[in-house]
């Protein structure tokens, strides 16, 4: 059967503070013991399955999304682990510090955590495939920016990313600086945003379909085609856990999909 386990108290040695795992296995695994699945990391686990013991609603519904694909046969055999958010979810999540929200970036210690410790133990843990093609990231906002981060930096880990309304423009759109060639690894890259979603940080504007545009043309000028870079701007589309419920099955259809 399918179901939803979660861990309190797993220990970030790279961060040094405890973390809660939210990990969900489709009907499939238990069904099929002789094959091996895919891995979906997703960030602010709290917020990612229709459970009882989510933090936020209305949530992601992860779980319903990616068990619907894989019956009508959508998409592969894939998994998720799901992290909640630490200490301070900006600092998780920021690469680099941004001035503008007095944010000190640990967004690389996080990706230590996931690389270094969690997708080792997530393989020991269950029957996974260990190729970056198998290996997923999903995230939103900021964990939309985190997710397209470990696309750059570890693509030898991570060969499918789902970035959902990302904070392209943090730091003064740091990722369009940094992002300057195609990694030269197999990827599968997703963004979206709404069309005219933004949102007011005090007193600076984080215009996300503008800039959601602006960056999928920029990995585009990089060389990265159209089996490899997809992008959606939602008309209606607001910077919200019920947008990004919406969108989710069809994100996970596109970086999952061969």
């Amino acid at each position: 059967m399918s179901g939803i386990e979660i861990l309190r108290g797993f220990h970030s040695e790279a961060e040094g503070f405890p973390r809660v795992l939210r990990a969900f296995t489709p009907w499939q695994y238990d069904a099929f013991p002789d094959t091996r699945f895919g891995l979906i990391v997703m960030h602010d686990g709290q917020n990612v399955f229709e459970h009882p013991q989510a933090a936020r609603w209305p949530t992601w519904q992860a779980n319903f999304a990616l068990q619907r694909l894989m019956d009508e046969g959508r998409v592969g055999p894939w998994l998720i682990v799901a992290v909640d958010h630490g200490l301070g979810r900006f600092e998780d999540f920021s690469p680099w510090d941004e001035p503008r929200d007095a944010v000190k970036g640990r967004g690389d210690v996080y990706c230590r955590f996931l690389t270094e410790q969690l997708v080792p133990w997530a393989r020991a843990r269950y029957r996974l495939r260990d190729e970056p093609w198998w290996t997923a990231t999903v995230g939103s906002s900021l964990g939309g920016l985190i997710s397209l981060y470990l696309g750059l930096t570890r693509p030898d880990v991570f060969g499918r990313i789902a970035a959902l309304s990302p904070s392209v423009m943090w730091g003064d759109d740091e990722l369009f600086r940094r992002w300057t060639r195609h990694t030269g690894q197999w990827t599968k890259l997703y963004l979206d945003a709404g069309e005219k979603e933004g949102l007011a940080r005090g007193a600076w504007d984080m215009p996300y379909g503008e800039k959601v545009r602006a960056f999928h043309q920029h990995l585009a000028g990089l060389g990265y085609g159209p089996h490899e870079l997809h992008c959606w701007l939602e008309p209606e589309g607001v910077h919200s856990e019920a947008d990004w419920q919406r969108r989710l099955p069809g994100a996970l259809a596109w970086t999952l999909g061969t």
